[in-house]
């Protein structure tokens, strides 16, 4: 294994000097591309190096003793809103791009998106990773309802694109939802497409409420004992995406 301090001299001379930073003491890379993941999550496995993947760092904070080791992945800088398909009802945001700003972007289109309405205080690919949930009229809203298309960058550093931004897609499992409640520990999120609605249509979630972020779910996709479809699925993504445990459960 590679200690910090090498993978960081690899890291400055592959990267600009700006995608290298320290937050709270930890090291941290921002990518500012899918190319920069794909390039840095390979660079990762070839020397070794375990990361932590963070958002705004709002539900987990990389620091102490746990994460002495390792290095800080954030996707700040992927913040750009880039598409609102009017007619096809989707939008496509990068991963950092702060969620309770796309209504205002929505609205312009006549558009809305109920996930967008809550004080959530972080970025889209934040509240996916972490499973962002509302409740309406007692019943559960989780953000994955509406998550329909991502580019995930693997452990391994391969880009794919599980889902599609069609009404009707294939049959089978919808792979993409198994990044919903993942906490970083499946790949790293570089864009996401939400199905939206028409803004009329936000009078029926008046009554929407967001519920906590329960940090004791952090470990409920990859829990041995659990026989719920998507822990088995989230479990075999896991063993097939990180052979050599690059995002360890910490």
């Amino acid at each position: 294994m590679s200690s910090p301090e090498n993978f960081i001299k690899v890291i400055k001379g592959e990267f600009e000097d700006d995608r290298l930073t320290w937050q709270k003491s930890v090291p941290t890379f921002h990518p500012e591309s899918a190319d920069d993941a794909v390039r840095f999550f390979k660079l990762a496995n070839e020397h070794k190096q375990p990361l932590f993947i963070t958002g705004f760092g709002n539900n987990i904070d990389p620091v102490g003793e746990p994460f002495a080791s390792m290095i800080s992945v954030r996707n700040d800088r992927l913040n750009q809103l880039m598409e609102i398909a009017t007619e096809d009802f989707y939008a496509r945001v990068g991963s950092g791009y702060p969620l309770k700003e796309l209504n205002k972007e929505l609205a312009k289109a006549n558009l809305w998106f109920p996930h967008a309405a809550l004080p959530y205080v972080g970025s889209a690919g934040g509240a996916v990773a972490i499973g962002l949930e509302a409740e309406l009229h007692g019943a559960p809203l989780p953000i994955k309802k509406y998550l329909i298309q991502a580019r995930v960058v693997t452990p391994e550093g391969e880009l794919i694109e599980p889902g599609s931004v069609c009404f009707k897609s294939v049959s089978g499992y919808d792979i993409v939802k198994l990044f919903a409640r993942s906490w970083g520990l499946l790949g790293f999120i570089v864009d996401l497409t939400f199905r939206v609605m028409p803004e009329s249509g936000a009078v029926d979630f008046a009554a929407m409420r967001m519920k906590e972020v329960d940090r004791e779910k952090f470990l409920a996709g990859l829990d041995p004992e659990s026989n719920e479809t998507d822990v088995i699925y989230s479990r075999k993504v896991k063993a097939k995406f990180d052979p050599a445990n690059i995002l360890p459960i910490v």
